[in-house]
Parts: C-alpha cells; structure tokens; sequence
C-alpha cells in the first residue's frame, strides 16, 4: 500500500516561485553540494527517516504545501541516509524534477514531514500547462482576494 509525505515549502510564496527556484543557480549549487549528479533528481533533506520506508518506496509522491494548501507534488525515486559536512545524519527525499499540479487542499502548518495516506491525496491536475498559467495568474493577486476567490468557488 503506497503512503506520501507532506511537507511546508518554507520560503516559497507560489507555485511560480517553486519553478523558478528549480532553474536557479541557488538550486544547481544545493544539488551540487547535496552530491546529486543526475539532471533527473532533486532532494530534500530532512532529520527523520520515514518509518514507513516500503509503503513511501511503493510510489509513493513528495506533496508540498505553499501558502496553506497542498497544490504540488514530485515521485519520490528513493530515501538516502547521508550526512552533512559536520557529520549530522539525514534523510535526503530524492525525487523528479518534474512538477506535478494537483488539486489544491487546505492544510495548517507543521514540523517536518507528515504521511499522507493514499485515500487523501490530492489528484493531479489533468491539463497540467493550463493549471501552471493559472497559478502564475494566480500569484500576482493579493492573497487575502485569492482566498476570498476560493472560498466563493471562483478560482
């Protein structure tokens, strides 16, 4: 049975962001330092090893959360146990480069990662060109008017 992660996308205020910061060099020069050398994976490394190492492994996705609500998500390709320079142990989430748009879910914040179980996933856009000119319409609106929008079924 295949379970996800969830985790906040600290520091990103749309899904525009979210793109733009991949083809950055701030993003090419953490995949150099996090020792990723396939143009086909990106990592995010965290303290805590998920328990759940197979059901994750099982297909499961890496789902972020931007401004309060699940709007993204990559495959997961492996959990790597790695170490930083000063010899601390993580976790590194490796996962495709390829975004993937789902629905949008509200979410509250928390620490670290948590499971998402299957039957709560959000599912993915069908046309996903479509669904990222809307976000970054969406992103030059203020968001109190793009949570009013929602609310009212508008967007």
């Amino acid at each position: 049975m295949t379970v996800h992660l969830v985790k906040l996308c600290v520091g990103i205020e749309s899904i525009d962001e979210l793109a733009a910061w991949f083809d950055s060099d701030d993003c090419k020069k953490a995949r150099k330092r996090k020792g990723l050398k396939s143009p086909n994976e990106h990592a995010h490394w965290t303290r805590m090893k998920p328990k759940r190492l197979e059901e994750v492994l099982d297909g499961g996705s890496l789902y972020w959360v931007i401004r309060g609500r699940i709007c993204v998500r990559h495959p997961i390709l492996r959990l790597d146990d790695v170490q930083d320079e000063k010899g601390n142990a993580y976790c590194a989430i490796v996962y495709e480069p390829k975004m993937i748009l789902t629905e949008t879910r509200p979410r509250r914040a928390f620490q670290g990662w948590r499971y998402l179980e299957e039957e709560d996933v959000p599912a993915d856009l069908a046309d996903q060109r479509a669904a990222l000119r809307a976000a970054r319409a969406e992103a030059d609106l203020p968001p109190k008017m793009v949570a009013e929008l929602k609310a009212l079924g508008l967007l």
